[in-house]
């Protein structure tokens, strides 16, 4: 019966009611693929920047290794573009470090627009399905007159469907749009953080930080 009922009110929106659905589907499976992408393990795993200064202290940086680091996380590729480009100089090193952390903020970015566009359109939507019902409502106030209260009230409630099901959807897309977007500036900093350590590493300024377990050992 819920299913049923459900159906019906899908029904009573109108033809409007198919981009709001499909709006909500592809909203859903964005928000999704986001959350699987966006876990901070799968973009910075933990010590990362200490295991690969571990490597170069034993002379273990090979192709091999640099596959690894690629295949590894958004942060391992950074890494293996900077390690690439450190035999030219502190400055290209840097350069290069930071064009591959827009390239990697720009991954994590995907899909985040038209999730972005969703929240806009949704609403929209459920505004012109709502134009268009009253437009009906009016047209039979012309040819029945006022006399069915009961008529008219069912026709209204049916012109604002559209208009409740746009906002179901515009609100968690604007949420998690938001989410989302605050957590890919949170990663931004943070590859330029590690980034930052690696260039010190390389450069030999920075030995102490990155080994903070034998740092307190001794």
């Amino acid at each position: 019966m819920a299913e049923t009922s459900l159906f019906e009110l899908i029904k009573a929106g109108g033809w409007l009611m198919v981009p709001i659905i499909l709006c909500l589907v592809v909203a859903v499976a964005i928000i999704i693929d986001r959350f699987l992408a966006l876990r901070a393990q799968k973009v910075i795993p933990g010590n990362l920047v200490g295991q690969v200064f571990n490597w170069m202290k034993q002379e273990q940086i090979d192709a091999s290794k640099m596959k690894e680091l690629k295949r590894n996380s958004p942060l391992g590729r950074v890494i293996a573009i900077g390690l690439v480009n450190s035999k030219h100089g502190r400055d290209s090193m840097k350069e290069a470090i930071a064009e591959a952390v827009n390239q990697e903020i720009h991954k994590l970015e995907r899909f985040m627009n038209a999730l972005g566009s969703i929240a806009a359109i949704s609403p929209l939507l459920g505004l012109l399905g709502t134009v268009m019902g009253m437009i009906k409502v009016f047209s039979k106030i012309v040819l029945q007159g006022t006399g069915n209260p009961t008529l008219l009230a069912g026709g209204i409630s049916e012109a604002l469907m559209t208009t409740a099901a746009g906002l179901c959807v515009a609100i968690p897309a604007v949420f998690f749009h938001r989410f989302l977007s605050r957590r890919i500036d949170d990663f931004s900093v943070m590859l330029e953080q590690e980034a930052v350590k690696l260039i010190e590493i390389v450069h030999g300024h920075r030995e102490a930080d990155v080994e903070p377990s034998k740092k307190a050992a001794r």
